[in-house]
């Protein structure tokens, strides 16, 4: 069976997976308010431009949409668009955001706005979308997620791209493929019990370890 008949037999469990998306999501936003607040301050002390970072990202369908950060590099034109090693465009404020993913949260307004999930694989730039093969395509049948489980593996990415001599084929050639095998795994097994495990794994891995 392909992931598209796959997922279309899973139809009322995707439907109670957004509804849950739209609740938590909603939820998030009143709650952290007062903190997305104080970072707002502390991103526009700490460097000149604005509080929050956009980048065109490819979603559910190959759709194009502005993915939201806090912003946590300095404001200029041009650059990679990987994170690689201690890439000196990272502010003092972004370097602890990062550390604990919270430049990710604003992300639930994303989610909230249908072109996100709390979990699924992450959506890339539309540059590195054009090196999937066909079969890799199927991660895009599903919303892209704030977190998954190739984000938790790959938690340190920006360090291992560091220590390759051409970071963005390293990337192409040899991340990439890892992750993407991890995200069809994920949509081709998908379920609310792994999303919630997904979710407490990241938790775990953020928070405590």
């Amino acid at each position: 069976m392909d992931l598209r008949a796959s997922l279309e037999r899973k139809k009322f469990g995707l439907a109670v997976k957004r509804i849950l998306d739209i609740l938590f999501s909603a939820a998030g936003l009143i709650l952290l308010s007062p903190f997305f607040v104080c970072v707002a301050v502390a991103v526009k002390r700490d460097s000149k431009g604005p509080v929050f970072f956009k980048q065109t990202r490819v979603g559910k369908d190959g759709a194009p949409f502005s993915i939201l950060k806090f912003r946590t590099m300095t404001v200029h034109e041009g650059g990679s668009e990987l994170t690689v090693g201690a890439d000196n465009r990272i502010t003092k404020t972004g370097a602890w955001l990062r550390k604990y993913k919270l430049d990710e949260f604003p992300q639930l307004v994303n989610v909230l706005k249908g072109e996100m999930s709390l979990v699924g694989p992450r959506p890339e730039v539309p540059r590195y979308v054009a090196y999937y093969r066909e079969e890799e395509r199927g991660v895009l049948l599903m919303r892209p997620g704030i977190t998954e489980e190739a984000s938790i593996l790959f938690r340190n990415e920006s360090d291992e791209l560091g220590k390759a001599p051409d970071p963005e084929r390293y990337y192409v050639e040899e991340i990439m493929p890892k992750k993407l095998a991890i995200g069809l795994e994920y949509v081709r097994h998908w379920s609310l019990a792994r999303d919630a495990k997904i979710l407490w794994k990241t938790f775990v891995r953020v928070f405590v370890k």
